[in-house]
């Protein structure tokens, strides 16, 4: 039995619109390599100090690798844990995007009200390179920017 030309058609359209969103779909990392892999930069820096900060205590950014994921940790100078957030991390155009649930975000201590306001339900962090050595991140509210920090 041979395919009408209308069923030809409509088998072209739902392959080209596969097609399409396979390509559409973001390359995401669960580990520091791979993470170095869609950021294109096998010495991308795992550690970054922040310089856009007006109290003086700039937030250091850590990402690391545990439990099998990635972690982005956030540590409040003087005054201990910011945010720790695990979740899916994915190269959104020229950027970073790490989504996470209530579950997988942890709130220390240095943690403004607002800010457990915009993220204790869940969130997303989003890093973009503004130079070689230089990360903005921003998320619900806030943005810093941040240089990197040789170990």
């Amino acid at each position: 039995m041979k395919p009408s030309p209308g069923c030809k058609w409509f088998l072209l359209v739902l392959l080209l619109t596969f097609t399409e969103h396979v390509q559409a779909s973001p390359a995401c990392a669960a580990t520091i390599d791979e993470l170095r892999g869609i950021m294109g930069d096998q010495a991308f820096p795992l550690r970054w100090e922040e310089t856009s900060m007006d109290d003086g205590k700039p937030l250091m950014v850590s990402i690391v690798e545990k439990n099998g994921g990635l972690f982005l940790e956030f540590i409040k100078t003087r005054e201990g844990l910011w945010a720790e957030s695990a979740g899916v991390v994915c190269k959104i155009g020229a950027e970073i995007e790490t989504r996470f649930t209530a579950e997988q975000i942890r709130l220390g201590p240095a943690a403004s009200w607002l800010l457990r306001q915009a993220l204790g339900g869940g969130g997303k962090f989003i890093l973009t390179r503004i130079g070689p050595d230089q990360l903005r991140i921003a998320t619900s509210g806030w943005n810093g920017d941040f240089s990197s920090v040789s170990k």
